[in-house]
């Protein structure tokens, strides 16, 4: 047998998201190391009873497999750049090219989700969702717009988030999740004002969000991060927990393949949820803060989508393997919304389809670079 055939120690190293150590990782990693830590790995060995040589050999393990789609310490970008949920209405034979347009080369696009409803209802025509992120600056309506004659979509509705309720995504430890499961407290109010940060925090901010290719997963993670901010790693971890006091740091997260197969051919999830609810003005925070608390939900925000989508102003969304059980928790989050007082004057839900998610870009010399290879004057791109 050659050395070719050999299989290596590396490919020993189980993958699959039901393995017991990896599911106890996962349980924590994906969404419960919040903020910055200069040791993250050693945080997720004590949370999940598992040592940190393993952790680290484990995610290198499932990356490589491509279970985790990626390592990298998330923002708060609704803290840095504008954004925007943005639904398109994209003519049918057009849906797959402006799909891929979106993904491919719209760096400031992030979630590429196409939608559908069980039923011919309000907004059903928007089919094509994405999140939208433009840098500080520039004008979101107008890159929005350019979008619109890249894609050929026929209109699009733009709906910035006011509010934040709810915002991690831990599918792992949500599949088994009881239904109406919800937190004792109410959820915390999330603002979306836009902080500014200085070139040195720039410089940090760029090499602390991009993600980490395997062999870069280390206990000492951040020293080479600093060399690339051209600071020293006291300066770095200084700037650092200055962003995180700032509250534009989120979370240290292993992002796993959302839908598509994982290692084993299993899945983490197969049913992506956008729920609606439309109440009364004036209501919405107090609206957010009770849809917040239920642990199924991995986004919760207050966002106005007008007479197009039956004027909601909550949304949300739940991840599942089974569409009746998700159904279910939104029933859940219904009755007690009747039950704190709280009228819906219209719901729907939102099936998510195909999809790509990738990090949107929010830095401004990034957007500059995007415009001029898109033959496009930066100035003239600015709010």
């Amino acid at each position: 047998m050659s050395s070719a055939a050999i299989p290596s120690e590396i490919d020993n190293i189980p993958a699959e998201i039901d393995d017991p150590i990896n599911a106890a990782i996962l349980a924590v990693s994906e969404d419960k190391i919040q903020g910055f830590l200069p040791d993250p790995f050693g945080e997720i060995a004590t949370k999940s009873g598992i040592d940190a040589d393993t952790v680290i050999t484990r995610i290198q393990a499932m990356v490589r497999a491509g279970t985790i789609r990626r390592v990298r310490q998330t923002l708060m970008a609704t803290n840095l750049a504008q954004g925007a949920l943005v639904a398109w209405k994209v003519p049918a034979d057009r849906l797959d090219a402006a799909f891929e347009y979106m993904f491919q080369r719209d760096p400031f696009s992030g979630h590429v989700v196409v939608r559908s409803t069980d039923g011919a209802t309000q907004g059903s025509a928007y089919r094509l969702w994405t999140t939208l992120k433009v840098p500080q600056g520039y004008s979101m309506k107008k890159h929005a717009e350019f979008l619109q004659t890249q894609v050929g979509a026929e209109s699009f509705l733009s709906m910035p988030a006011k509010r934040l309720f709810a915002l991690g995504v831990g599918h792992i430890r949500r599949q088994n999740m009881p239904v109406g499961s919800k937190s004792e407290e109410l959820a915390d109010v999330i603002d979306t004002n836009i902080v500014q940060l200085s070139e040195q925090d720039w410089r940090v901010l760029i090499a602390l969000k991009r993600e980490f290719s395997p062999k870069e997963l280390t206990r000492d993670l951040w020293r080479a991060r600093a060399e690339e901010a051209r600071v020293d790693l006291e300066t770095f971890y200084q700037v650092a927990r200055s962003l995180n006091e700032r509250k534009v740091i989120g979370r240290f997260s292993t992002f796993l393949e959302h839908v598509k197969p994982t290692a084993g051919d299993k899945r983490v999830t197969r049913y992506n949820a956008l729920f609606h609810w439309a109440v009364p003005a004036g209501r919405e925070i107090e609206t957010g803060r009770e849809v917040g608390r239920f642990h199924i939900m991995t986004h919760a925000y207050w966002r106005e989508g007008g007479p197009e989508f039956g004027n909601v102003n909550m949304m949300g969304v739940a991840h599942g393997l089974d569409k009746d059980l998700l159904l279910a928790h939104k029933e859940a989050i219904d009755r007690h919304l009747d039950s704190a007082g709280i009228p819906v004057g219209y719901t729907n839900v939102f099936w998510g389809g195909r999809s790509e998610i990738k990090p949107s870009e929010i830095a401004p010399e990034a957007y500059r670079a995007f415009c001029r290879s898109a033959g496009l004057d930066p100035d003239t791109m600015r709010e």
